[in-house]
């Protein structure tokens, strides 16, 4: 019974810890990196950005970061809200609210002036803070519902289209305020995007081709489908010893990896084993909810 108390009681704190650490990097990479670079995030943080600009520059008007940033936010979590779930979709709303009014409150602290090195060590500050977001299974809102959306209902991975649709954001910047600074944004964006798909913990498929025996074949399939995927049998024969074997073929979670090759090998000790990152995926593919 404490084990069923203490697992959410564990899992929400550790969500609301991740929360706090997310909001504070957040805030402290737009007040040093991208206010410093007078540079132009992805999503709608770079829309609120936008908007902070062009009231400054054109209406002599300072506008706060986080009314307009938690307006832009309603749409995208109403969404979410219908198409994943209420707790994440809570969690991911409170990551919005926290780094929203930490980027009021913290004061600006600039760390460098060179504007190459703003864009690459913000973005990649930027995609740190996000991918920390995703291993707790929330996200940082805005864009980030689309994607998971669209990853969810239609497994798409959709980190590059939103890049292509903050390009276009950057686009009209650039117009706006001068080409220079919209193209050191892309760059900022693009090193953002990059270690999100490289942390992402859902963004990555891994094939297994196991090599067993007929005997162990059983246990070895037991353990996949612990992982709730499934697996495909084919009967061989082994050219080297010249005895029948089975290759099971499988695809998996990039975090699930470790866990089943470990369970794999206490379930056949001289299973062959081979591991091949999966680029595209078409199909059905089981995804463990987020709600």
């Amino acid at each position: 019974m404490d084990k069923i108390k203490n697992g959410p009681l564990r899992e929400a704190g550790l969500r609301m810890l991740v929360i706090m650490v997310y909001s504070v990097i957040v805030a402290l990479n737009f007040k040093s990196f991208v206010q410093a670079g007078d540079l132009f995030p992805g999503g709608f943080t770079g829309l609120t950005r936008l908007l902070q600009r062009c009231a400054q520059e054109y209406w002599h008007i300072t506008l706060p970061f986080a009314p307009l940033n938690l307006l832009f936010n309603a749409i995208p979590a109403a969404v979410s809200l219908k198409l994943i779930g209420k707790r994440f979709t809570m969690y991911s709303c409170l990551a919005i609210v926290f780094s929203s009014f930490f980027t009021d409150m913290i004061p600006a602290v600039p760390v460098t002036e060179d504007i190459l090195l703003i864009c690459v060590f913000g973005g990649l500050v930027n995609g740190f803070a996000i991918s920390l977001c995703l291993q707790v299974r929330i996200t940082s809102g805005g864009t980030d519902f689309i994607a998971i959306a669209l990853a969810e209902r239609k497994n798409i991975n959709a980190w590059n289209y939103i890049f292509c649709g903050n390009v276009v954001m950057l686009m009209v910047a650039g117009a706006l305020f001068g080409w220079d600074r919209a193209l050191y944004s892309i760059i900022f964006q693009f090193a953002s995007t990059q270690v999100v798909r490289m942390m992402d913990p859902d963004g990555r498929r891994m094939t297994l081709f196991i090599v067993t025996g007929r005997e162990k074949a059983g246990g070895v399939c037991a353990q996949i489908q612990d992982t709730r995927h499934t697996a495909t049998l084919i009967e061989g024969v082994g050219l080297y010893n010249g005895e029948p074997c089975v290759m099971i073929y499988s695809v998996v979670g990039s975090n699930q990896l470790r866990r089943l090759t470990r369970k794999v090998k206490q379930a056949d000790p001289q299973a062959f084993v081979n591991v091949i990152r999966t680029e595209k995926l078409m199909g059905n593919f089981y995804r463990d909810p987020r709600d």
